[in-house]
Parts: structure tokens; C-alpha cells; sequence
């Protein structure tokens, strides 16, 4: 770290032109990356992908589907609309409500535009059918690709009114630590510097990767938050080491001492952003694949930018100062160590009941994949969606497809025979409403009559296009219809239930209950591989830095309870419908990330206490002496940081789109539990109890006091 500090110092100038022009390059590539967005994110490589890409190829299943809903729209109009939507080149075929009775129900009706996968951007094809659209009152376009491009745009949306509502609340925050305007903005600064860079750098990487919408908001939300955290932690410690050394040597210092802290930090956060890739779903890969990206830029800019940036500015940062920090606060910080030390039993008590009747609401917690329900209420695509699921029974039953392989064929004697009993099987199931095959379709029971008709050349002739529908080679299609919604656990089960049979053939199941069951499945398979990786992870490092086995442990204890009593309260707010939020479920992947993300970042709090405690108790203090000594130096900086952490993420809790706001509103929630509770009122409480015994460590010697 010293060659690093004389390094920056000595180069500072340099350092300060290169991140301009970086900036400029990748601010370039950054205002690029909206439109390179595809998708929730919610996508794993499993059964229900490669059935739905071969029944695409070979059986023409469209890729993509699209509904255009006209209420109260005339005959005459609809005819119209679809014309003008036909000449686009990428339909590959419409069903009208003109021409098919079951897309019409009283005023209400409803096309089906069908796409192939041959197309790259469905959210071009969205823009390009609104533009034929755009004047018919009446018509509204919904379904999967145009949810997804409405969620982007909302979430383009969301970041804007995040930032406006964040950052200005940011800066008063860091002028009320600071008192100066100039030292206030800088952390704001680099905290943009760094999440354009980060834009940048994805949008340049977007041709390797698919990129899931929702970067667009958690990316900002953690480059923010972190860069304005080390910053804070880096200013701090360098107007320190000015009040008796240069500006220079204040520089140095700071990267050697603080600089530490915030690697430190960083590695703890990259080590809950790297568990997440075990599991194998897109949304997670990105989240660490952007995260980490932003997280290092964060470090990177903290180290090199901010320093360069202090040394221009020399003592121009502390330039229109506005408020006199009084030193008065360190009295009271001391007051309130010297309280919790005197009465650690009762403190412990009445914390861990606090975050007990927080824990209570995780016992309900119900986790759903984001469906159109992420969108509000002001967008066409939901109200469209739900005026469907309304008139029509939309997604009230859920449709599963078979695809499965013979070798020999479908079309001898004993290939039909397999079909038959298959059939047979699937109908005596008391969730299957329809099943349709060439048996069903044709109103032919029998394997016998359907072998005798073949032999006719014009029943032949009628039948052979029913058979391609169902039969391409040694390939077999089946549509099942089962009574259950696809998002449900029953249709889960029943996909997860027929995908262990044993049938006699091989083959495959798809659906939006295989896509369900599959991604949850693979969460619930890894999720404890993850979480062991960060538990582990974190031991160590806690253990070879503080060289302790209790405070590694407690550690970790209390970060699993605090981040219990979040998710409690996350469910109390959106589960049960409370502060004018609306009663719904939990975003599946909410637990995952706000766990791996605040797991690390909790982190940063503990070992900047910690290691205040230590440092103290290494100079011969008692533990408690020590531990008081501690807590009194770092909380209104470990406040600060907090607080800029709950603003930034806590401001997305007036978003939009609900996935986003439950992981702004679960981190700041957390964060808050984390800085006040547990690392203000816990940690030094059993601090306090354990005595001498927090730093014991095998084989090594017993300090005695």
C-alpha cells in the first residue's frame, strides 16, 4: 500500500486526465445500454427451454406470441388494425377474433400475432406495432416481450426518480459529516463516475451476454451506495491525518490506512456477489457479473480518482463550509457506549426480542417469479393483460408440453401403441383437463381403426396434416392442459411429478409450470451451496483478521437474525399489505440477493468496529475499556455510512416496479437493522459479556487483564 500511496501522489495529475477520458469513453457506451437490455432475467438452461426451441423448429410452435386487445372496437376496425399490423415482416401468422369464436367475448376481444425465432429484439417489434396502433382508441397490445419492454422503460423511469430523490438527500447527509459543500459532492462524484463506467463497461459486453432489465436499477443502487461509503470512509480518515501532516502525507496515510478498510469491504462484497453464479440463472449472473464490476470500479475510483482528486483540490475541499462540526457528538457517542456496556444482559434482551417479532411474518413468506403483476397499474400491458385473465379465464389453466423421442418412430403398430398408453396415462390423471393427440383430435380410439383409415388414400389424405401437427419423425408432440395456474406449487409438483416417471420412452416437459418448477428448483438446489461459500468465506477472513474464533462466529450469527427480522418486515410490508402497499407475494429472488449483498456489506460495519476494538485492546486496555473506546470513535461514521446506504436504496422504495422496490426497500431495511441493532447494540453488548474470551484462538496465549 505504501508503493501504491507515493504512486498516486506522485502521479496524481495523470490519474485525474485518464479517469476524465475513461469517462467519456464509457459515458458514450452507457446511454447505449437501455436498449441492450433483454428480458427479466429469470431464464435457466433446463427442459423447458430445449422443448419449447424444438417445438419452434420443428413442429412450428410460435417463439414469441403477442395479444392485441380491442374493447369495444368495431368489426371493421379490428379488420384495419390487423391489416396494418400484417405488413410487418417479422408476423408470421394472426389469429383474429373475426375468425375465431373463443377470442371474442362480448365487447371484448383479442388477436394472437405469432413470431418465430428468428427474431433477435422482440422490443423493436413492440415499438413498431404501438406506431401501428397509436391512433385506435380501444386497442392495446400485452403479453411476455411487451410486459418485458414496459419494465424497461419503467425502470429507465424508476432510476431517474431514484436519483432525484436519493441524492439530494445523500448530500445533506455527508454535509451534515462534513459540513463542506465541496467535500459533500465529491462522494456524490465519484459515485457517478464510477456506476457510467459501469454501464459502460456492461453495454460494451452486452454482445457476450444477455443482460437482464433489471441491472439498469440494482447496479446503480450498490455503484452508489459503495462509492459514496468509501468515500465517506476515505475523507473522513484524511481530515484526520491533515490536522498534523501535509497534504500529501494526509493522502498517503489515508490510502495506507483507510484504503485497507475499503478493500477489505470490497472483498466481502464480492465474495456475496461470486456465490451467486452457482446458481445457474441468468438473473443471478448478471446481478454478480455487473455487481462485481461496479463494486471494483467503486474501489479502483476510491483509491486512485478520490486521492487525485483531494491533492487538486488541497484545502479547497474544505471550501464553503457551511456547517461547524461540533465535536460534541464524540460525548454523546461515549455516553451511549458507557450505557450499553453497563447493562449489556438487558441490552441483549430487548434486541433480540425486537428482532424476534420481526422474525415472526418469514414464517409466511410466499416467493413468486415477477409476472405482469411487476408493472403498476398505469401501464396498458397489465390492465390488458388483466382484462384478459378477466373475460377470458386467461392463465387460469396452465398449458404443459410433452415432447418425447422413439427411435423407431411413431407411425408402426407398437409406436401407436406407445402413444395410446400414454395417452391413457396422462387422462387418468385428476389435474389433466385435455390432453390432444392424434387419437383425441381425430375422435379415432382405437390404435386399429386409426392403421385401417391410413390404408385409405382419402381418409389418408385428411389425416396426414393432423399427424404432422403431432408426429414429425421420431418425435412426438402432446399439449396438456392440467387445471392449475402455472405459477402455482400444484403445477409445479405435477410437472416435477411426471418429469421422474418412468414412461418407457424419453422425453421432455415445457410449459410455464416447467419453467417455474425449474427455476425454483435450481434456487432451492444451490441456494445453501451459495450461502455456505459466503458463511465460510466470511469465517475465515473474520478469524485470520481479528485472530478469534467468537467474533467470526457472532459475527455471523447476527447478521443470519438481522437479515431474518428484514425479510420479516419485507413481508409484513408487501405480503400483508401495509403502508399503502398493495397485499401480493415476494419476488423470488428478493431473499437471494438482499442475503448475498448484505451479508457483505454488514461486513464493512463489523470490521471497522471490530477493528477499532482491537487496536485499542492491543495497546493494553481492558475489553471493555476498549470496546467502549471503540464504539465511541466509529459510530458516527459507521451512522453516516449507513445512513448514505438506506438513502440510496431506500429510494427506490418509490418505484415503480415491485421487484426493484423490494430490493431497495430489503437492503435499506436490513442495513438499518444491521447499523443500529445488531453493530450499535448487540456487538458490544457481547463484547461486554464474553470478555477476554473474544479473542481467543487456539493455541494461542490468554491475554490476561
Amino acid at each position: 500500500m505504501q508503493s501504491l500511496s507515493r504512486f498516486i501522489t506522485k502521479y496524481y495529475k495523470i490519474i485525474a486526465t485518464i479517469w476524465c477520458t475513461l469517462f467519456i469513453a464509457f459515458a458514450f457506451f452507457a446511454i447505449q445500454l437501455p436498449g441492450q437490455l433483454q428480458g427479466d432475467g429469470f431464464k435457466v438452461d433446463g427442459d423447458h427451454q430445449a422443448v419449447m426451441d424444438e417445438l419452434t423448429e420443428d413442429f412450428g410452435i410460435p417463439a414469441e406470441s403477442i395479444f392485441v386487445v380491442f374493447d369495444g372496437v368495431s368489426d371493421k376496425d379490428i379488420k384495419m388494425t390487423l391489416q396494418k399490423i400484417e405488413q410487418l415482416d417479422d408476423v408470421v401468422s394472426i389469429q383474429s377474433p373475426l375468425d375465431v369464436a373463443k377470442l371474442h367475448k362480448k365487447d371484448v376481444s383479442y388477436a394472437v400475432l405469432n413470431f418465430d425465432n428468428t427474431v433477435d429484439d422482440m422490443s423493436i417489434i413492440v415499438t413498431d406495432i404501438r406506431d401501428k396502433i397509436a391512433d385506435k382508441k380501444g386497442v392495446a397490445i400485452t403479453g411476455g416481450s411487451v410486459i418485458s419492454s414496459d419494465i424497461n422503460t419503467a425502470s429507465q423511469k424508476d432510476l431517474a426518480n431514484a436519483e432525484a430523490i436519493g441524492l439530494p438527500i445523500a448530500i445533506l447527509v455527508l454535509l451534515l459529516a462534513f459540513g463542506s459543500v465541496v467535500a459533500s459532492i465529491l462522494p456524490i462524484a465519484i459515485g457517478v463516475v464510477t456506476v457510467v463506467s459501469a454501464f459502460g463497461i456492461l453495454s460494451m459486453l452486452s454482445g457476450q451476454f444477455e443482460l437482464s432489465i433489471f441491472v439498469l436499477n440494482i447496479i446503480p443502487m450498490l455503484g452508489l451506495a459503495l462509492s459514496i461509503d468509501f468515500a465517506l470512509l476515505f475523507i473522513n480518515r484524511y481530515r484526520e491525518e491533515r490536522l498534523h501532516s501535509t497534504v500529501e502525507q494526509a493522502v498517503q496515510t489515508t490510502i495506507q490506512t483507510a484504503g485497507r478498510s475499503i478493500i477489505f469491504s470490497a472483498f466481502c462484497v464480492m465474495i456475496g456477489l461470486g456465490a451467486m453464479i452457482v446458481i445457474q440463472v441468468e438473473i443471478f449472473h448478471n446481478i454478480a457479473l455487473g455487481g462485481t464490476i461496479a463494486v471494483f470500479l467503486a474501489v479502483v475510483a476510491s483509491l486512485t480518482l478520490l486521492p487525485a482528486s483531494i491533492l487538486l483540490l488541497g484545502d479547497r475541499l474544505n471550501k464553503w463550509t457551511i456547517i461547524r462540526v461540533k465535536p460534541s457528538s464524540v460525548t454523546r457517542w461515549h455516553s451511549f457506549a458507557t450505557f450499553v456496556m453497563k447493562r449489556p444482559i438487558t441490552v441483549v434482551i430487548i434486541s433480540l426480542i425486537i428482532l424476534g417479532i420481526g422474525i415472526i411474518p418469514v414464517k409466511d413468506m410466499k416467493l413468486t417469479i415477477p409476472q405482469m403483476d411487476a408493472l403498476p397499474t398505469s401501464y396498458d400491458a397489465r390492465t390488458s393483460f388483466e382484462k384478459l385473465q378477466k373475460e377470458f379465464n386467461l392463465g387460469k389453466n396452465s398449458t404443459v408440453y410433452l415432447l418425447a423421442e422413439r427411435q423407431n418412430g411413431w407411425d408402426s403398430k407398437t409406436g401407436l401403441e406407445d402413444l395410446h398408453k400414454l395417452q391413457e396415462k396422462l387422462q387418468k390423471d385428476s389435474l389433466v383437463r385435455d390432453v390432444k393427440t392424434i387419437f383425441t383430435e381425430s375422435k379415432i380410439d382405437q390404435v386399429n381403426d386409426w392403421e385401417n383409415r391410413m390404408q385409405l388414400p382419402e381418409v389418408a389424405k385428411q389425416l396426414n396434416p393432423l399427424k404432422e401437427m403431432f408426429i414429425r419423425g421420431d418425435k412426438l408432440f402432446i399439449p396438456i392442459t392440467i387445471e392449475a395456474k402455472g405459477t402455482s406449487t400444484e403445477a409445479q409438483d405435477w410437472v416435477r411429478k411426471w418429469s421422474k416417471k418412468d414412461l418407457g420412452i424419453d422425453f421432455k416437459l415445457g410449459g410455464e409450470a416447467k419453467f417455474n418448477q425449474e427455476i425454483f428448483d435450481e434456487i432451492s438446489d444451490k441456494i445453501i451451496v451459495a450461502l455456505s461459500i459466503i458463511i465460510i468465506s466470511t469465517f475465515f477472513i473474520l478469524m485470520l483478521a481479528f485472530r478469534s474464533i467468537l467474533i467470526p462466529i457472532k459475527a455471523i450469527l447476527m447478521n443470519i437474525i438481522g437479515l431474518s427480522s428484514a425479510f420479516g418486515i419485507l413481508v409484513y410490508i408487501f405480503q400483508y399489505g401495509h403502508f399503502g402497499i398493495e397485499a401480493g407475494s415476494i419476488v423470488l429472488i428478493i431473499p437471494v440477493i438482499t442475503f448475498c449483498l448484505v451479508f457483505g456489506l454488514s461486513m464493512d460495519y463489523e470490521v471497522f468496529l471490530i477493528s477499532r476494538i482491537q487496536e485499542e485492546y492491543e495497546k493494553g486496555m481492558s475489553n471493555t475499556r476498549a470496546t467502549i473506546d471503540g464504539l465511541t470513535s466509529t459510530s458516527k461514521i459507521i451512522t453516516s455510512a449507513a445512513l448514505i446506504m438506506i438513502v440510496i436504496t431506500g429510494a427506490f422504495a418509490f418505484t415503480d416496479v415491485m421487484p426493484v422496490k423490494q430490493i431497495g426497500v430489503g437492503i435499506a431495511i436490513a442495513i438499518a437493522i444491521d447499523a443500529t441493532i445488531i453493530r450499535l447494540m448487540l456487538v458490544p453488548s457481547l463484547m461486554k459479556l464474553l470478555g477476554d474470551w473474544n479473542w481467543w484462538m487456539p493455541f494461542q496465549k490468554k491475554k490476561n487483564k
